[in-house]
């Protein structure tokens, strides 16, 4: 790997835990809107594609707008309270750095939601570009944002990797051709990440750091 001069990661799941700060603005919305709340594993497995794509399923015809809304003016207090790094994550984007290894976001989130993550756990300084799916025409598995952020610094394919924790980040790298790093502290399965045959697949962030 010691071609690599760029690395991009996805944010929930892969660097960040939120998955308790989107369980409380989830279920928020549920009892406001005198819906079923849901579970954390059921939240959890479909946290990735979006705030509008968690919520949807749950909704009466209607109710996006105002469930939005909700959603996100909780949400904002909720990410302060309940999102952590997961362990080694800071050291590990300062060591990459160190190297001179340029390193991106790339997103599902709203760009609002990533940036105040950034900003509250200390990271976003490190990062030479965050590019999250309201700035794009199209979220993951689309490639477009791999593709566009790659185009940016102006490198090969070869020079970059792209780091997740779900099924649609193997698939976005893949037909971004970009070699695609899995860890399996995110939404989808093991089993499931395997189907995609990811470039590799690790436990922790943290294992990360074996490739260089």
């Amino acid at each position: 790997m010691r071609n690599i001069k760029l690395i991009i990661f996805d944010l929930d799941g892969t660097l960040v835990d939120a998955y308790a700060a989107i369980g409380s603005s989830f279920n928020y919305v549920m009892r406001e809107l005198r819906l079923k709340p849901q579970s954390l594993t059921t939240i959890r497995r479909l946290v990735g594609w979006g705030d509008i794509n968690l919520l949807k399923p749950f909704l009466r015809q209607g109710d996006l707008e105002q469930a939005l809304s909700l959603y996100r003016n909780h949400h904002k207090y909720s990410l302060l309270k309940h999102s952590h790094l997961y362990p080694f994550a800071r050291s590990l984007l300062r060591r990459l750095k160190k190297k001179g290894i340029k390193l991106a976001i790339a997103s599902n989130r709203p760009s609002e939601f990533s940036h105040i993550l950034l900003k509250h756990l200390g990271i976003g300084i490190l990062f030479d570009y965050v590019l999250c799916a309201d700035q794009s025409r199209y979220g993951k598995p689309h490639p477009q944002m791999l593709n566009k952020i790659v185009k940016r610094f102006g490198f090969k394919k070869s020079q970059a990797l792209y780091v997740g924790d779900m099924v649609i980040d193997a698939q976005a790298g893949r037909r971004a051709r970009i070699n695609t790093v899995i860890v399996t502290s995110g939404s989808s399965s093991k089993l499931e990440i395997k189907k995609e045959k990811p470039f590799k697949i690790i436990s922790a962030i943290s294992r990360l750091r074996e490739l260089f």
